[in-house]
């Protein structure tokens, strides 16, 4: 299979793929989507073998419109209702209980609930009104790698499994969607991302953070909860503080192999980088290192002599609480120490 890279005036061409049961990756504000007809169970079957996605993990189904969100589910109660009054089109995503058997069991993972999405990107809205159905849309990677910012992230992973990109230049946030169940009695964050706790308690009231690790006989009601994210193949070590990179450059100066710096330019301009340390700026803030993040891990990745990755960390306050839970996950929890 040739993977064709569209435009957002071939929205049309992108649309018919859909409809004809394959696979177009495509953009949202977050991160790309791996697209499918979410009504297609074959469809969304090979979602889960062109990513090497593990069955159990639910997809997100994204959507034009709430009328097609209240096809599937249950009525829609009233915080939910404010909920999407004040944050869609836009980077949260929402998981609701179902009608019986309105969804395959393949996107759900399972459950008796779906995480529905309204995402703020013209060309990705057009999209889904061309092709008449929801579309799954998990991020357009390979599982488990560094989600995609750009289409060739996507193309880079996804070539020849999938048929198409659509490319509408890079992402705006880069760290994927909040997501919150509203399927129980209080609301519960079960991913943090660009639409903050503080955020939604402004519009709903109390609103919980989940910090239940999922087990292994446990199907995970959102992406994220159970399986290895964002890891590229260097090993990742989170930097704490400002006066520990000092002894990051001692060690990088001890090492026979490239290591990979990805920090803002407070940072990289301070410091007098040993030559086999290759940098990646996150520029000046907790808003450009969320965005930046990925495609920073992603370029390094890239680079097979890059063995060790150090990454600036932030507090996990506001969106340093999603830059952060995305970057642990990376490092597998991992936080530089001096030796």
């Amino acid at each position: 299979m040739q993977t064709k890279i569209f435009t957002p005036d071939q929205i049309d061409q992108a649309a018919a793929k859909i409809n004809q049961g394959e696979l177009v990756s495509f953009p949202t504000e977050t991160v790309y989507g791996l697209g499918a007809d979410a009504t297609n169970v074959s469809a969304v079957e090979k979602v889960y073998a062109a990513k090497g996605r593990p069955s159990d993990n639910p997809l997100i189904v994204h959507v034009a419109d709430v009328a097609t969100v209240e096809k599937y589910s249950l009525p829609l109660d009233e915080k939910v209702k404010k909920l999407i009054k004040q944050f869609w089109p836009g980077p949260l995503t929402i998981i609701l209980k179902l009608k019986k058997d309105a969804l395959s069991k393949k996107v759900t993972g399972g459950l008796e609930t779906a995480a529905f999405r309204n995402p703020a990107n013209d060309a990705t809205i057009s999209l889904i009104k061309e092709a008449g159905v929801p579309l799954v849309g998990p991020s357009a990677n390979t599982s488990g790698k560094p989600s995609p910012t750009l289409a060739e992230h996507v193309y880079h992973d996804l070539n020849g499994k999938i048929a198409g990109i659509l490319d509408a230049g890079p992402t705006k946030f880069g760290v994927e969607s909040t997501v919150i169940d509203m399927s129980t009695d209080t609301p519960v964050i079960l991913r943090p991302g660009a639409v903050t706790k503080e955020q939604l308690e402004e519009v709903i009231g109390e609103v919980e953070e989940s910090g239940k690790k999922v087990t292994n006989d446990e199907i995970p009601k959102a992406p994220g909860m159970k399986y290895t994210h964002y890891s590229p193949n260097a090993s990742v070590e989170i930097v704490d503080s400002d006066e520990d990179w000092d002894d990051v450059i001692s060690f990088s100066q001890s090492q026979d192999h490239q290591v990979g710096i990805l920090a803002t330019d407070k940072i990289l301009n301070k410091q007098n980088w040993p030559k086999n340390c290759v940098t990646f700026s996150l520029q000046n803030s907790i808003n450009t290192a969320s965005h930046l993040l990925f495609a920073g891990l992603r370029k390094f990745d890239l680079n097979p002599e890059i063995k060790t990755i150090f990454v600036q960390g932030f507090p996990d306050v506001g969106l340093g609480d999603a830059y952060m839970n995305r970057l642990s996950k990376s490092a597998g929890q991992k936080h530089f120490k001096k030796v």
